[in-house]
């Protein structure tokens, strides 16, 4: 017999189900303001002059920054804890204080000692070696940072890879793991993306870090499905073998910026696969097998595609036969940015960001506290967007994966946030989600209302993925700090 909480939350559940939106695109919307790339340069432009006006202000100089200098004692405290709610490792300045919440601080190295001449970091990836040894790539304005997180956590610099084409450089660069390799791609115009074998590393000495070359230390090079040899962003299948870039260039190629799949079986000769435009440009997505409810696509291959103005899922099976399966919006819909499936092994809902919703005063996010919209993907063809969480600071949200249940949310200014999603099967209005655990890593707007400043700068992204539990923090500004969640941050449910 059901206890009386387990009956009350089963209903809660059914009554959130019934309530779902389900809301069509507006075809008229999409066509004269994202499948035309207007709000795509509305965004690009306001990130570009904000950044102009930091650069001016000499904020991305990250030799400016201290470092964080403990040294390494085994046996000895050699972090800054979460106290009161802040962790300093510069007490009495408030360039050095970062608000905290059950997460402590190990480490933190500017963008130049991570090897970069311009510094203004983008994504990050990592990659546990067969023997434990963990490894992390930080994406730079000018390159890739090689680094290895230390069981103290700690970063030990190791090397780094330089941008393929030599000029002009672009800031956006995003990076995902194959086994042991990475795949980077990047908006600068014949970058392609390089693949790179992570465990080259293993045998490099941090006393000589190695600069690696493009022509002969890349695994594989990939470019001949991107009309420009750009990509906004590359995930990858590792199960089905596979990389997918998204968000290439021009609008108007044969694809139209959207899905272009390449061949990993052996990534030292990528071969291209196929691909779709079906609904434009995909800023971004997760493709993964699909093993939830809906059995008539159990064991498809499934992409989830964030295409800017709607949640849009893709039977990607037959790489030349690409079908959109459904294209959904939501409310408050501004820019659908990125999202993780909660549970990969039974995918039943999903969380999703918007990054443009907080800018633009629209749906739950007009207030600027920024939104994570909850999903129902128990049906791939009618997916319903259940709920939502709200922040607890104002800001802008960008990038989040799921791990054990948890969302780990790298949110611009307002640095990583954790977020406690087990409820969500029981409850996916998202009223029971919470927030468990957060740092700070932009102290500068710490007295804004709300907490915090609704603007690109902070987190691009970080890699919570260690079995060490040590999450590194790229940020654009600074450089990547080396965090960890304390106990008392697993004990909510």
């Amino acid at each position: 017999m059901k206890s009386p909480t387990a009956v009350v939350a089963i209903v809660t559940a059914l009554a959130a189900l019934a309530s779902a939106r389900e809301m069509e695109v507006n075809m008229e919307l999409k066509a004269e303001l994202y499948d035309s790339g207007l709000r795509h340069e509305q965004i690009m432009s306001l990130k570009e002059s904000t950044w102009a006006n930091l650069a001016e202000e000499g904020a991305f100089d990250s030799t400016q920054y201290k470092s964080f200098s403990i040294p390494s004692i085994v046996g000895k405290k050699d972090y800054i804890p979460c106290k009161d709610g802040v962790a300093s490792y510069v007490p009495g300045d408030a360039k050095y204080t970062f608000r905290c919440s059950n997460i402590d601080l190990y480490d933190f190295k500017t963008h130049a000692e991570l090897g970069s001449s311009s510094g203004r970091g983008a994504g990050s990836w990592g990659w546990t070696s067969p023997k434990g040894r963990e490894f992390i790539a930080i994406a730079q304005e000018d390159g890739t940072s090689f680094n290895e997180v230390s069981k103290q956590g700690k970063l030990i610099y190791l090397g780094r890879l330089p941008q393929y084409t030599t000029a002009p450089i672009s800031l956006w660069r995003e990076i995902k793991g194959y086994k042991s390799y990475i795949l980077i791609g990047s908006e600068a115009v014949q970058h392609g993306v390089q693949i790179f074998d992570l465990a080259k590393l293993v045998d490099v000495d941090p006393a000589h870090p190695v600069v690696f070359s493009n022509e002969a230390d890349l695994t594989g090079h990939w470019d001949e499905g991107l009309p420009l040899g750009r990509s906004h962003n590359v995930a990858t299948n590792e199960e089905k073998k596979y990389g997918v870039a998204t968000g290439f260039q021009p609008r108007n190629a044969t694809l139209r910026a959207g899905l272009v799949f390449f061949d990993l079986t052996d990534p030292s000769n990528p071969k291209t696969l196929g691909g779709t435009g079906d609904d434009g440009y995909v800023h971004d997505a997760q493709c993964i097998v699909y093993r939830g409810p809906d059995l008539k696509y159990y064991g498809r291959d499934i992409c989830y595609g964030y295409d800017e103005d709607s949640l849009t899922i893709f039977d990607v099976t037959d790489k030349s036969a690409v079908k959109v399966i459904s294209n959904t919006s939501y409310e408050g819909a501004s820019y659908t940015h990125q999202g993780w499936v909660l549970d990969p092994l039974w995918q039943e809902y999903l969380i999703l960001d918007d990054e443009y919703d907080e800018v633009d005063a629209a749906g739950p996010a007009a207030d600027g506290y920024p939104v994570s919209y909850i999903w129902s993907i128990r049906s791939l063809e009618k997916p319903k967007q259940t709920g939502y969480y709200k922040a607890l600071r104002r800001g802008i949200d960008h990038n989040q994966f799921v791990k054990d249940g948890h969302a780990y949310q790298s949110n611009y200014a307002l640095g990583l946030s954790v977020l406690d999603l087990r409820s969500v099967p029981l409850d996916p209005t998202g009223k029971r989600i919470k927030e468990v655990a957060y740092f700070d890593v932009h102290p500068e707007d710490d007295n804004e209302p709300g907490g915090g400043a609704v603007t690109f700068t902070g987190t691009w992204s970080h890699y919570p993925f260690f079995p060490s539990g040590y999450i590194v923090i790229n940020t654009i500004d600074r450089g990547a700090f080396v965090v960890k969640r304390t106990a008392a941050s697993w004990w909510h449910f």
